[in-house]
């Protein structure tokens, strides 16, 4: 609808009202302008576009501006996950741990994930932050919200919830026309391999995230879901997320596989042959038959690579029922090899 104002002029005013009572009309409908909410394009030019609200995965209501110019990722997985969407142009930083792809090593640093520099985060102009429960401390977000702006929070605590989270991301960003396909392809490769493996006994796993001390998995976080897409359980049965595990206990619990995570295959293999002649990890079956799968690092950040990396080991562990052929290799980091050492 098309408004329109019409001011006399001031002698037009003057002739019925007098000079005082001009000024008086003239200042009220000043006054109207100035103050009308500008919802009539066609007079006053095209109007802002009003921000949207959304309620992140921890509960909190943010309000997102429409047009996403300039994200801050304060987490290597976010940062995947914004990439995977395409939409690596709007980053306009992330953290020092960010480091796939290559591109995302060049963008301008904000710190740890920790503890970030608020100052270098604002210093960006940011229209919107991208956080992650699992890392990022709910102080900082509080301290951005603080100033002004907006923080979306991730809290994946399972690979299907990791793919709930690219869609919201993609929701946030307007990016829905990737998203969209992205989730449903990671569904569809998960499914086929829940099929492929449904009725097969889990292979018995050590999850190693840290030698020395020695630490696991525990049972409700989004890695032992990995595993278990893989056809595989963790020997540590524990409610605590990442578990100091006493090295005698694993040796009575005798797992089927040791299972490492690493982004430099050459430098694994010497850390697993130096393992060989410890105390505890020289009584291990798994580690004097050779039953020790290496995969990608992919597998510890819940983002779309994630997928691949749940692929590979379970091919590593079921061969005879996945055959490299059938699974998409999109990981660069895990060579076949790494994988028939647990053949």
């Amino acid at each position: 609808m098309e408004c329109t104002f019409r001011i006399g002029t001031q002698s037009e005013a003057g002739s019925r009202l007098g000079d005082g009572a001009t000024r008086v009309v003239i200042s009220a409908v000043a006054l109207l302008l100035f103050s009308f909410p500008f919802t009539c394009t066609k007079a006053f030019g095209a109007q802002t576009a009003a921000p949207r609200t959304f309620t992140d995965e921890v509960g909190r209501h943010v309000e997102v501006p429409a047009a996403v110019k300039r994200i801050v990722s304060l987490a290597p997985n976010i940062t995947e996950i914004v990439y995977a969407l395409g939409e690596g142009d709007r980053l306009a930083g992330d953290t020092d741990f960010c480091d796939y792809p290559a591109e995302a090593a060049r963008k301008p640093r904000v710190g740890g994930p920790v503890n970030p520099n608020l100052e270098q985060i604002a210093a960006l102009t940011p229209d919107l932050v991208l956080a992650t429960k699992s890392i990022n401390r709910p102080e900082t977000v509080d301290a951005l919200a603080r100033i002004g702006l907006p923080v979306f929070v991730t809290d994946p605590h399972s690979v299907d919830q990791m793919i709930a989270s690219v869609e919201h991301i993609g929701d946030v960003l307007h990016a829905e026309k990737k998203a969209t396909p992205l989730a449903n392809d990671l569904r569809a490769r998960l499914a086929s391999l829940d099929m492929r493996l449904a009725g097969v006994a889990p292979s018995r796993v050590l999850f190693v995230i840290w030698t020395s001390p020695l630490i696991s998995v525990g049972k409700n976080t989004f890695l032992a879901d990995a595993l278990r897409h893989a056809g595989a359980r963790s020997v540590v049965d524990t409610s605590v997320e990442w578990p100091r595990v006493n090295m005698e206990e694993i040796v009575r619990l005798q797992p089927e596989f040791l299972v490492f995570a690493s982004s430099h295959d050459k430098d694994m293999q010497h850390d697993i042959d130096a393992l060989r002649g410890r105390p505890g990890w020289r009584d291990l079956d798994a580690m004097r038959k050779g039953q020790i799968v290496v995969i990608s690092d992919a597998i510890n950040r819940p983002a779309p690579r994630m997928v691949d990396a749940v692929e590979q080991l379970a091919r590593a562990l079921h061969s005879d029922l996945i055959s490299s052929g059938e699974m998409r290799n999109d990981t660069a980091d895990i060579t076949e090899e790494a994988c028939a050492c647990a053949r």
